[in-house]
């Protein structure tokens, strides 16, 4: 049963040293109770204290690292349901696979994509996270092969290895032990030979079992094995069995405090046809799913896929936002446009990326809103002409450029008149609405 915060400060030491980052004790324990915080960050709790709280301020999903070093990526540790209760924590995991029978040119292609699938958007770095070697041949040295290829040329790459063959398994960990690889995956059939290699290798362990009470049952054997780090493969392949399971088993875990099924989960959206593999993994992104095993990572569905899972794990009470400040596109010099916009990360960089668009080398003024659209500032009273004067005057504006000309965007376009008001000496430019429109608009000035 779960510990109320009260309960819980007990076991605490009760000093209010704030090493964990927590005003007092008390906070921390109410932070603990709410599965919002992990015991660890306590540096004086007690042997007595950690074993009586360990398992209860653990979270419902527990926590699972594949990969070693700055390339590692973590999975589960997730506390809601739904993001918009606190937020989903750790982002879902697109691995992509390499068949060991793609050996040689065809998995260098895929290994290199990997490498090149970075994109920027809107300040983040997106990128396919990891590369599952998946067993299709039979044969052990073909697949340590592909492993040993994958580590060679992207060795911070973190790795899945895939196949049901304990084998396999051994011959392909041979050269990843290091990496902290996830193994998939243990069946009912060979549970007791995977545990093992899992065990041996401190590597987490994946658990596969057709529907829900196996895997349960699976699940318990396994850790009885002594493997604590586990991810779950109900076996749903389907996008109705798909969301149906794993909804399933997130609410146990969140809700009931299930802990057989408190574990990340593991999908394989993989399919021939690329837009059915991009829709599934789609539903992966938006229903639980940890981990997202792609066929292919082509570059147009990397963006839709990496887009959409850095909306689902924003936190959607926070708006997205850049520093306050006077920002140089391009080689902007004294005589180069001076332009104003919202902090909302949105904007900035849809401005900024039509701005380089132009090749009208630019100030950009970026004014502290909380975060909120142009529109949307302006309604609030966020973005009002005494506030922008206000800026302009304080930033020194004035010292970056040999001119007092502001450009303002287009749907604000009635703050013109008044702006010329509180900002005496300054003409007050109305742009276009759209940012698309910027190149041209700037161009048309040159």
């Amino acid at each position: 049963m779960a510990l109320s915060g009260v309960q819980i400060f007990k076991y605490l030491p009760k000093t209010n040293c704030k090493k964990c980052g927590h005003p007092t004790c008390l906070a921390f324990a109410m932070k603990l109770a709410a599965k919002q915080a992990s015991l660890d960050a306590c540096p004086d709790a007690s042997a007595e204290a950690k074993q009586a709280l360990g398992e209860a301020s653990a979270p419902p999903v527990r926590p699972v690292t594949i990969g070693a070093g700055d390339g590692a990526v973590k999975v589960g540790d997730e506390i809601c349901m739904f993001r918009h209760e606190k937020k989903f924590f750790n982002p879902s995991v697109f691995a992509v696979a390499i068949k060991d029978t793609e050996a040689g040119d065809a998995a260098a292609k895929k290994i290199e994509a990997v490498k090149a699938s970075e994109i920027d958007r809107v300040g983040q770095h997106l990128k396919v996270d990891a590369i599952a070697v998946t067993e299709e041949s039979g044969d052990p040295a073909k697949f340590a092969s592909v492993v040993k290829q994958v580590v060679d040329d992207a060795p911070g790459v973190p790795l899945i290895l895939v196949s049901i063959n304990p084998a396999v398994i051994e011959a392909g960990i041979a050269h990843c032990a290091d990496k902290k690889p996830l193994i998939y995956a243990a069946t009912a059939e060979n549970a007791e030979a995977m545990a093992k290699i899992a065990k041996e290798k401190k590597a987490s362990l994946a658990v596969s079992a057709a529907g829900l009470d196996a895997l349960i049952e699976l699940s318990e054997k396994v850790k009885g094995m002594g493997v604590e780090d586990l991810v779950l493969d109900p076996g749903a392949r389907k996008a109705k069995d798909m969301i149906e399971q794993y909804t399933i088993i997130r609410r146990a875990a969140i809700k009931k405090n299930f802990k057989p099924l408190g574990y990340p989960v593991i999908s394989f959206a993989t399919r021939d046809d690329a837009v059915s593999e991009t829709m599934a993994a789609s539903i992966g992104v938006m229903k639980y799913a940890s981990i997202i095993i792609l066929n292919n990572i082509e570059k147009w569905k990397m963006l839709a896929l990496l887009s959409l899972r850095q909306n689902i794990y924003t936190d959607p009470q926070v708006p997205m936002q850049v520093a306050q400040n006077i920002y140089k596109v391009g080689e902007a010099k004294e005589d180069s446009p001076l332009l104003i916009t919202t902090n909302f990360s949105l904007s900035y960089f849809i401005v900024r990326g039509e701005v380089e668009n132009s090749k009208v080398a630019s100030w950009l003024a970026v004014m502290d809103n909380e975060g909120l659209s142009v529109l949307t500032a302006w309604a609030a009273g966020k973005f009002t002409a005494s506030r922008i004067a206000q800026f302009i005057t304080e930033s020194g504006a004035d010292k970056s450029v040999n001119h007092k000309e502001l450009i303002i965007p287009g749907y604000v376009a009635i703050l013109s008149g008044a702006l010329e008001e509180k900002l005496p000496g300054w003409k007050i430019t109305v742009g276009p609405r759209e940012a698309n429109a910027l190149p041209s608009f700037l161009k048309g000035r040159a």
